[in-house]
């Protein structure tokens, strides 16, 4: 059943003129990219979309990352997209990236990790309408 997920493109892979190559390994991947959006969060707009890590020790550097400069939001479509694009994306963890996941590529540490995947049905749904809000496919 193809469903639909969330991938932002962080603001180091778009300092580092990366959007192009990860956007192609999305397609070859098999994703149909339904919606693109600009996205400048505030530090209130990304507290509330990292809301389920309120409270970690790395939030805070989180918040002050996104909002450094602009994200690039992607809506998404694709079998079992949820978990597949986790897949694709790899760990946050670099002793954890699997070669040729897309934050082993382009990702410069734990918190500059290039991109962000919706990680469960729920989450997707509720990060979808948060950046996209009515406009989806």
């Amino acid at each position: 059943m193809n469903r639909q997920t969330l991938l932002l493109i962080k603001p180091n892979a778009i300092e580092h003129h990366h959007v192009g190559h990860i956007i192609s390994i999305l397609e070859e991947a098999g994703f149909h990219i339904l919606r693109v959006r600009d996205l400048r969060f505030t530090p209130e707009t990304a507290g509330e979309f990292y809301a389920m890590h309120r409270g970690k020790d790395f939030y805070e550097r989180l918040v002050d990352f996104m909002v450094s400069g602009p994200n690039l939001a992607l809506l998404v479509e694709k079998e079992n997209a949820v978990e597949e694009l986790r897949k694709l994306v790899g760990s946050a963890n670099p002793d954890e990236r699997e070669p040729g996941t897309i934050r082993h590529l382009y990702a410069e540490g734990i918190t500059q990790n290039a991109v962000h995947a919706s990680d469960t049905v729920e989450n997707a749904q509720r990060e979808i309408e948060l950046v996209f809000g009515g406009d989806t496919a």
